[in-house]
């Protein structure tokens, strides 16, 4: 995945670093999980995400965004508020790797060819393809034991409020809270996909799997300056 998203870039900034400008930088933040397992708060981070990220300024307003991240989820039932689930005592491990694309649009104009302070809210709606380990958990009365079968993909959903600011010239900070909702249930081991394990299957089966992923970005700019400057 790394290989695809570096191949992404260069493709980009080859083919229009022509009256265009681009960012690249880094993801920094926390994640968590919101499913079968573990508490049912929607954020509350609990462990760490990190990533590259991608930027194709097509205007003041909107840009094209590509990213890579990795994500550790973890769960445990001792967290929840719900009894039942402290009661059943599970818990699990698991993590993903995320390559998404999507349009970032801001409410504000954002000209990252003005020297002046500037500051805007935004937000981001892309699709993401995630590969995680297909966990499954056999519970023997006495032990609980945590398994994988093999390694999945899916696709997701991940949409993101957030602000931005140009530090310096060059550099754009920016946090953002984005929630992800996943195409699969089995990213804590609820639902296997295995057939033969059918009978280990448990939660809610009509509900798939989020995970949410908050943090800070810091990109670099550079480009020629585009027409939508003139």
């Amino acid at each position: 995945m790394n290989r695809l998203f570096l191949s992404l870039i260069f493709l980009f900034t080859f083919s229009f670093a022509k009256g265009q400008i681009h960012e690249i930088g880094v993801f920094a933040g926390g994640s968590n999980f919101v499913g079968d397992v573990g508490s049912m708060t929607y954020l509350h981070p609990n462990e760490f995400a990190y990533g590259l990220i991608y930027k194709w300024n097509k205007s003041t307003r909107h840009s094209w965004r590509a990213s890579i991240k990795n994500i550790k989820i973890t769960a445990d039932d001792d967290q929840s508020k719900d009894e039942r689930r402290k009661q059943r005592d599970y818990d699990f491990e698991n993590t993903i790797k995320e390559l998404s694309l999507g349009l970032e649009f801001n409410f504000f104009e954002f000209n990252l060819h003005d020297m002046d302070r500037q500051i805007t809210p935004y937000v981001f709606l892309g699709l993401s393809y995630t590969i995680y380990d297909g966990l499954y958990i056999i519970d023997n009365g006495t032990t609980v034991e945590k398994k994988s079968d093999s390694s999945h993909g899916t696709l997701s959903i991940p949409m993101a409020v957030g602000v931005k600011s140009n530090i310096t010239p060059n550099l754009v900070l920016g946090f953002e809270i984005s929630p992800r909702y996943s195409f699969a249930d089995n990213i804590d081991g609820s639902f296997p996909k295995n057939e033969g394990l059918q009978n280990l299957r448990f939660g809610n089966i009509n509900s798939n799997d989020w995970y949410m992923v908050s943090g800070f970005t810091l990109t670099y700019t550079f480009g020629n300056k585009p027409c939508y400057c003139d």
